[in-house]
């Protein structure tokens, strides 16, 4: 997870942009993208630790396939957030600190985690560790992607 650990530090180098706008790039401020950036990682952290490794089935699955190990790349504009992921009430440098704290000791041992540890992702169907650790970069850089935009 030592991509997933420097796109941490990446994006705590955003957190003084916080407040920054730019509605021709997003409606949502970088504040919001670092917030749901971190809650996408910590909540889906979470769902692998908390998964039954034993129920995990791989399934061939053609949106996943094609974004996740072809283009490498999640296309802008065409999905939104679930409601879970979506940050709520105010965005400070402050609570994004506190947040990527809370993120980093989640991932402490993620190493530890069975290689069929999965989350179900609304779009992609259940995704293992692997895949996990693949979807969870893609998803930082194309968020750190908008962020760069909107500060540019």
């Amino acid at each position: 997870m030592n991509t997933i650990d420097s796109l941490l530090t990446v994006l705590a180098s955003k957190f003084d942009d916080y407040n920054r706008m730019n509605t021709v790039v997003s409606k949502s401020s970088v504040g919001w993208h670092l917030e749901h950036s971190l809650k996408a990682i910590d909540q889906i952290v979470t769902a692998c630790k908390k998964s039954d490794s034993t129920t995990y089935r791989w399934k061939f699955k053609l949106n996943r396939y094609i974004i996740i190990d072809v283009l490498h790349k999640i296309p802008r504009g065409k999905a939104r957030a679930p409601k879970v992921v979506q940050p709520e009430g105010e965005i400070s440098k402050e609570s994004l600190q506190l947040h990527l704290e809370k993120v980093q000791q989640n991932l402490e041992n993620w190493e530890d985690l069975n290689e069929n540890c999965y989350f179900f992702h609304p779009f992609f169907g259940d995704l293992n560790k692997k895949s996990t650790e693949k979807f969870l970069v893609l998803h930082t850089k194309h968020h750190l992607k908008i962020i760069e935009d909107i500060c540019n």
